[in-house]
């Protein structure tokens, strides 16, 4: 005799997380966000340095470049 609290016995009652194809579908996910927070990790522990138009600019063609660069890199109102 079944109640509504016990599984009937032909049923397979292992634990979720023994079956493999639960670790498949839950590993990509979770291995991309881990990814993620690597990669945040990173940038945030090495940014790039903000670049100085006089020193690092020789050529006028890459003026517009490096000003859009730095704008975007300080956030700066122009």
């Amino acid at each position: 005799m079944t109640t509504r609290n016990t599984p009937p016995a032909d049923k397979d009652t292992m634990p979720w997380w023994k079956y493999k194809m639960v670790w498949l579908v839950i590993g990509g996910p979770l291995t991309v966000v881990v990814a993620s927070f690597v990669t945040l990790g990173l940038a945030i522990h090495y940014p790039d340095p903000v670049l100085e138009t006089t020193a690092a600019v020789t050529d006028a063609a890459h003026l517009p470049a490096m000003q859009g660069r730095n704008h975007a890199a300080t956030g700066g109102v122009k």
